[in-house]
């Protein structure tokens, strides 16, 4: 494994951290090879925690500062206890109202219970995230090596290619734990869908990939009423196939704090487009024409 970057600059987003650190955990760290980068990128990676979780040597100097309210390191989660204790840090980086940091926690939180639970991933989820002050917005990663999207959803409803299986899992009550429309009570099917809205309403970056797949919101048009879509194809995005194969799942999201009152009813359109999409595909299930 060899890991570079452009010499003059580089800017890393959580989701690419949490990539590396997925991949580079199932390859021997003496196999691992890592450029010489510039002092401050090199200070950058070693406090996210990167050098450590690959096990390779880092021998220049550099302040740990302190990440509560700034940013929380690359981190493992393989079980329940390890997930609670992310979702406790990552709290004070949102910078917001108790009732509105938990629900950000929620969604985050069914990402890595989905990966726990259903992704079969070896190695668990690898998360990371940063508080940017200037945008008062955070980035948030998350990355496994697990079997991925279109064998997951595929366990209860039909999807031909990793693109499909990605459309389908952006879709509110989709989850291939069941083929009920909504999901059960243990997995609605609404962690992606959540977070992809939260991202498409404020014209916020939000990319996923599997497979040889990959889907990336484009922003919309400043002053373009926003409007929530239960299939993600209807928002404005980018899509690409035959790309290299992820063998796992791969999310990178922005979410945008600064929208005290406008962030509520925000998340009450989601639930409220959530029930609406989950209705009225059960009705269209039994409009369904039946043959005797």
């Amino acid at each position: 494994m060899e890991i570079t970057a452009n010499n003059k600059w580089i800017s890393i987003h959580p989701a690419v951290l949490a990539m590396i650190a997925a991949l580079g955990v199932t390859v021997d760290p003496a196999n691992i090879r890592c450029q010489k980068f510039e002092a401050r990128s090199s200070h950058y990676l070693a406090r996210m925690g990167l050098f450590k979780t690959l096990k390779i040597p880092f021998n220049v100097p550099f302040v740990e500062h302190e990440p509560a309210g700034r940013f929380i390191p690359i981190t493992r989660i393989r079980g329940s206890d390890e997930l609670s204790r992310f979702i406790a840090d990552m709290v004070p980086l949102l910078h917001l109202e108790p009732e509105q940091a938990r629900t950000i926690g929620y969604i985050i939180s069914e990402l890595a219970r989905n990966v726990i639970e259903h992704a079969e991933a070896d190695h668990g989820a690898f998360l990371c995230a940063q508080y940017y002050k200037k945008s008062n917005s955070i980035r948030v990663g998350i990355a496994d090596t697990g079997v991925g999207i279109k064998q997951t959803i595929t366990r209860s409803h039909p999807a031909d290619t990793d693109l499909e299986a990605i459309r389908l899992a952006l879709r509110p009550g989709i989850t291939g734990t069941t083929n009920r429309e909504g999901g059960t009570e243990q997995n609605a099917g609404a962690g992606l869908f959540f977070i992809k809205s939260i991202a498409s309403i404020n014209r916020d970056f939000f990319v996923i990939y599997s497979g040889n797949a990959l889907y990336k919101l484009l922003k919309k048009p400043a002053g373009v009423r926003p409007r929530l879509h239960a299939d993600p194809f209807d928002d404005r995005h980018s899509q690409e196939e035959n790309l290299p194969a992820w063998r796992g799942t791969v999310v990178g999201a922005d979410i945008t704090l600064d929208q005290t009152a406008e962030f509520s009813a925000l998340l009450d359109a989601i639930a409220g487009t959530y029930k609406a999409a989950v209705r009225e595909r059960v009705q269209a299930r039994y409009r369904r024409p039946k043959f005797i």
